[in-house]
């Protein structure tokens, strides 16, 4: 598998198509050339090709009819066109055709070499977006999308508790999609057609969240006119989430130790026991067991929430899941603000895989939205991005460079793994054969550590 861009040159005059191959190759292009379409489309259609240079003029095919004719081959590949006869007109055909560019004879060497330069770092940006939509694709439509090792690791303990009865906890910083987390799990779980109820219990106040939580009966309050169910009984056979858990009173903490010890509710002003059958999830960003220890969170309960632990882990540790994430809300903005986006530079990419992203995958979708929404071009540019954002295009996450893999202490030996595949999998252009040979082991280890 070769490297250098396949570039094919097509024109009628024998001298242009010498110049032009030496001039390319010069720059370190594989070239090719024909002088007749008819022999450049049996070319395109027996090799590799990444651009084609061509003449508009041309006897029996000419050059629109060439362009047209290649790109129902394969419309990735790029065309740039040539002609002595330059006119609007002309240009205009060729770009609403599909050509990247158009230039003029005579051509100058420096010209040829821009325009060429160009579409192939064009080319080379849609396959890498194009890419990233793939994998994308592969994902269910959930907002659950990543491949690091940290993530598939918290996606692994998901897949097993879920189908189980037990209480589960989620840890995790602020904005890194717990309730994301909670809603999979309810998802995977016997409980999937029941109801899954979320609550908040940092957005009330404690007397409210009693009432949110527990109901209340006719008259237990000024206003409580009638009965109402609270978010454990709307929740009966289903799953209820609570969030932030860690901001609860002690009042509100007994009774949920109750809930989860007996099954069963006293709505609030009330006698009477109700049983639920309530799958609780719950989530906080605190630590839980620095509060015990505070005083501050009951130690019973805490247990009774902590039967499975999953951690949520920061966007900053899921090493090169920023442009997979940042394609899936592209997709998912671009359809909700009908705007024909398709990806992103590579500048753009660079930066959101360098930025440390303190918000999380919450600010990152932000983000992406707001690109979304300013952007006026098919592709997002660093400019529209936000500035903190843009001003990490020149940092780069753990890669390989010419020299080796440079990797932050504190890494997980798993993550080292994980990263030193993936990066030589990239040299080795995906294929799995040639990694493993570069990195000595048998291509059965790369299968089994990433899968088909």
């Amino acid at each position: 598998m070769t490297s250098q861009p396949q570039i094919l040159v097509v024109d009628d005059e024998v001298g242009i198509l010498d110049s032009l191959k030496k001039t390319l190759e010069r720059e370190g292009y594989e070239v090719a050339t024909t002088d007749s379409g008819e022999e450049a489309l049996n070319l395109i259609r027996s090799r590799p090709v990444d651009l084609v240079l061509a003449d508009i003029m041309m006897p029996k095919m000419n050059g629109i009819e060439l362009l047209r004719a290649v790109k129902a081959i394969s419309p990735a590949i790029e065309m740039v066109m040539m002609t002595a006869f330059g006119s609007v007109e002309n240009a205009v055909e060729c770009m609403r055709e599909g050509a990247y560019d158009f230039i003029s004879k005579p051509l100058k060497r420096a010209m040829v070499v821009r325009s060429v330069q160009r579409a192939l770092e064009r080319r080379a940006l849609l396959n890498e977006n194009r890419v990233l939509r793939e994998a994308v694709s592969t994902v269910p439509q959930t907002d659950l999308v990543g491949q690091a090792m940290a993530w598939r690791r918290a996606m692994e303990i998901v897949a097993q508790a879920a189908p189980s009865r037990a209480t589960i906890l989620v840890v995790g910083e602020s904005g890194t999609g717990k309730e994301l987390v909670a809603r999979a799990i309810h998802r995977l779980s016997e409980r999937s057609q029941r109801p899954f109820v979320a609550v908040n219990c940092a957005a009330l106040p404690e007397s409210l969240l009693e009432t949110e939580l527990f109901g209340h009966e006719r008259g237990a309050f000024t206003g409580a006119t009638e009965r109402r169910e609270g978010r454990f009984e709307r929740a009966d056979g289903g799953t209820l989430f609570l969030d932030e858990i860690g901001e609860t009173s002690a009042a509100v903490q007994v009774r949920l130790l109750r809930v989860l010890q007996e099954g069963e509710i006293e709505r609030v002003g009330g006698r009477d026991v109700v049983k639920v059958d309530v799958r609780v999830v719950a989530a906080t960003l605190r630590n839980l067991e620095e509060e015990v220890r505070a005083g501050r969170f009951r130690e019973d309960l805490y247990y009774r929430l902590n039967v499975i632990q999953i951690g949520v882990p920061a966007l900053r540790e899921r090493f090169g899941d920023a442009p997979l994430l940042a394609q899936h809300f592209l997709r998912k903005f671009a359809e909700a603000n009908r705007k024909a986006v398709l990806g992103f530079s590579e500048a753009a990419l660079t930066a959101l895989d360098g930025y440390n992203w303190p918000g999380n995958v919450r600010e990152l979708e932000n983000a992406v939205e707001r690109a979304v929404v300013l952007c006026r071009t098919e592709v997002i540019e660093l400019g529209d991005l936000p500035e903190a954002v843009a001003a990490a295009s020149g940092t780069q996450r753990p890669a390989i460079t010419g020299d080796g893999l440079f990797i932050p202490f504190g890494t997980t030996l798993e993550e080292v793994e994980r990263r030193l595949i993936d990066e030589t999998l990239k040299r080795a252009g995906g294929d799995k054969r040639t990694a493993a040979r570069l990195l000595g082991v048998h291509a059965r280890t790369i299968h089994r550590k990433l899968g088909p």
